[in-house]
């Protein structure tokens, strides 16, 4: 590569890096709010938050790379054609099929970044993040250690504690049954411990207050106990074994057994298909971007307004690609014997890159090379 080239591509890897860290955080400032809130609020440490939140970043990564990758292109073209550095590359006899090489390079760089990231760490992340989930649902601690405030650990479960010292001891329990049609029993203690073996876990309260009552006869029953055991493990629904998450199988495994998971774990060999060309096409997508984003820019001639309507039209152009990308997706969900539509979006990309390269190259503008092909005289 030349001095010119190396220089140009580190200006977009400088600002495609600055913009994704400030895409990337704006993102994940929204989306934290609601984790926050959701799991502090269950109970859970701020560990877990912390957890939970860098497992989201790679899907996060993911959507955030493209987006980044072309206001970066397009915020350096645009630069390089204000301070008309492109213009004597271009008076020095560079053609614009030249000038491009950094913008392909570039994008061929991220492509080779995303395909890390959605072939190794998108998977790995997501299956750590279903493990960490379903034991966080296991979690009766979780669920029920929570001090002044109502539970509702299960249908027809009412579970309160007024305190928490810091040795474990609840202080003033309330825990209310009312999942039998016949009967409604409420226990009060002003003390209580959760003793775990294995998969079972009882609280024992001590100094308390039974009260049961009979529904249909209305009569109520109270009984005082000095300490009593109450097996709260039927209050957390234990799940069934599930299906992996398709999104959350190596590549490898898909590229090779695909019949064999499919098989095992009970999926849609035609919907694992559809994952895996979806992450190959979500890395190639990178490379038109970045060409879109450079060759846009290019063309016309110069003018005192600026590039605003060349930059306009590759946003337009790169909408255009994701609204194809999501019309397509409901098709090949349809009928995934389409997957090669998966690479129809990147496709279309390079050769609307390949055509903005093309008529830039050329002094006449698209209209008037048009009126020239038919033989008009076009001012």
């Amino acid at each position: 590569m030349s001095r010119y080239d190396r220089y140009v591509l580190s200006q977009y890897l400088l600002f495609f890096g600055f913009f994704a860290l400030v895409l990337v955080g704006v993102t994940w400032i929204n989306r934290a709010v609601v984790l926050f809130d959701r799991l502090i609020g269950s109970g859970q440490s701020a560990m877990v938050f912390l957890e939970f939140s860098a497992l989201a970043l790679p899907n996060l990564i993911r959507m955030i790379v493209p987006m980044a990758a072309f206001v970066a292109t397009l915020f350096i073209t645009n630069r390089l054609i204000r301070e008309s550095e492109i213009t004597v590359m271009q008076a020095t006899g560079s053609s614009p099929w030249r000038l491009a090489r950094p913008a392909l390079v570039f994008g061929v760089l991220l492509a080779l970044g995303m395909s890390i990231l959605t072939h190794l760490l998108l998977p790995a992340s997501i299956k750590q993040l279903g493990l960490r989930e379903a034991e966080v649902a296991r979690n009766i601690s979780a669920r029920l250690l929570t001090e002044g405030s109502f539970l509702h650990p299960a249908p027809g479960v009412t579970f309160y504690i007024r305190q928490i010292d810091a040795d474990g001891t609840l202080n003033d329990v309330f825990l209310a049954d009312r999942r039998a049609p016949a009967t409604t029993i409420i226990y009060t203690a002003s003390r209580a411990f959760l003793v775990r073996d294995r998969d079972t876990t009882t609280l024992i309260m001590v100094d308390g207050l039974a009260q049961r009552m009979d529904n249909r006869t209305r009569r109520l029953s109270t009984t005082l106990f000095s300490d009593f055991s109450y097996d709260i493990s039927a209050l957390v629904r234990k799940e069934e074994k599930r299906a992996r998450n398709p999104s959350a199988i190596p590549t490898l495994e898909l590229l090779f057994d695909t019949e064999m998971i499919a098989e095992r774990e009970g999926l849609d060999a035609g919907k694992l298909t559809e994952v895996l060309h979806q992450r190959f096409a979500r890395a190639l997508v990178v490379v038109p971007i970045a060409l879109i984003g450079f060759s846009a820019l290019l063309l016309g001639g110069h003018s005192r307004f600026g590039v605003w309507r060349q930059g306009l039209l590759a946003f337009v152009v790169m909408i255009s690609m994701e609204l194809l990308r999501g019309v397509l997706a409901d098709v090949i969900r349809a009928n995934t014997d389409l997957w090669a539509l998966n690479y129809l979006p990147a496709a279309l990309g390079m050769v609307v890159a390949t055509v903005f390269l093309h008529f830039a190259g050329r002094p006449l503008s698209p209209r008037q090379w048009i009126a020239h092909r038919r033989g008009e005289v076009v001012p």
